[in-house]
């Protein structure tokens, strides 16, 4: 494990362009899999989906899961194999990573801070009430909204100190575990991309969710090269920040079926 830390941290720049663009392929296919099931819902005369029902349901379990086992891991008080990798990486970038490259990774970091994301959220909020959204604005402000009291109680539970770091570049104070930029960036930027996939003409939805997985991906990543989080507390966030963003999608789904039954059947949602 220490050969592996120690080699992260020696292309910890390289993985941070690689591995969100790794992500960003993953993504593509998805979306090329989602695609094809909306030409065939509109052929056959169909409303689409955005997101199906086992596809969310897949999503949010192996999230839970995820973020269960790293929680059990981190929670035990005992130095197992992820706590000891976490000491060895966060170390290791502490010596090896290149200060030149703190005040970009600092820069990225800001689009995943809790001012910025809360700023954005009200304007898409408003965006989405003057556009007469209702449902689409009660689930955007519930998924929002759900963001701190869920960080902040996690972190409150755990109560995980971070890494050593430069204050110059990480003024963060509170717990580590998990990652709030993390959970933020996962939930912000992923119901961004599902509520331009709802708003959007097709021709868009791909760069849509390239955008949202390259920045959710790059934003995460900062803060491990930041040594502001340790790796496990990054990971345990994105897992809880899909948990909930999938069960906010799943409402939203469910939401937006009904109105739809309301508006062409005149049947009430059951």
């Amino acid at each position: 494990m220490n050969a592996l830390a120690e080699w992260i941290a020696a292309h910890a720049l390289l993985l941070w362009v690689l591995l969100p663009l790794l992500a960003l392929l993953g993504s593509d296919l998805a979306w090329q899999h989602n695609e094809r099931l909306r030409l065939t819902a509109v052929a056959n005369g169909r409303q689409p989906d955005v997101m199906q029902s086992r596809t969310i349901v897949m999503l949010g379990t192996l999230a839970t899961l995820l973020f269960a086992v790293i929680a059990f891991a981190i929670g035990t008080g005992e130095p197992g194999a992820l706590v000891r990798f976490d000491t060895v990486l966060a170390a290791d970038m502490h010596t090896q990573l290149p200060q030149s490259a703190m005040p970009l990774l600092s820069t990225v970091s800001l689009l995943g801070d809790t001012p910025w994301v809360v700023t954005m959220s009200t304007l898409m909020l408003l965006i989405l009430l003057l556009r007469r959204q209702w449902s689409l604005s009660a689930c955007w402000a519930i998924v929002q909204v759900g963001i701190l009291p869920l960080a902040y109680g996690i972190k409150d539970s755990f109560q995980r100190k971070r890494p050593p770091h430069d204050t110059r570049f990480v003024t963060d104070v509170g717990w580590s575990f998990p990652s709030g930029h993390a959970i933020s960036s996962a939930v912000f930027y992923g119901m961004l991309a599902y509520v331009l996939l709802r708003l959007l003409p097709p021709r868009w939805h791909r760069v849509v969710i390239a955008a949202a997985v390259l920045l959710a991906g790059l934003i995460g990543i900062s803060r491990i090269l930041l040594q502001a989080h340790y790796f496990s507390d990054v990971v345990a966030g994105y897992a809880c920040g899909l948990a909930w963003l999938t069960l906010c999608i799943g409402l939203a789904e469910r939401l937006r079926r009904c109105d739809m039954m309301r508006s062409f059947a005149g049947k009430p949602c059951r």
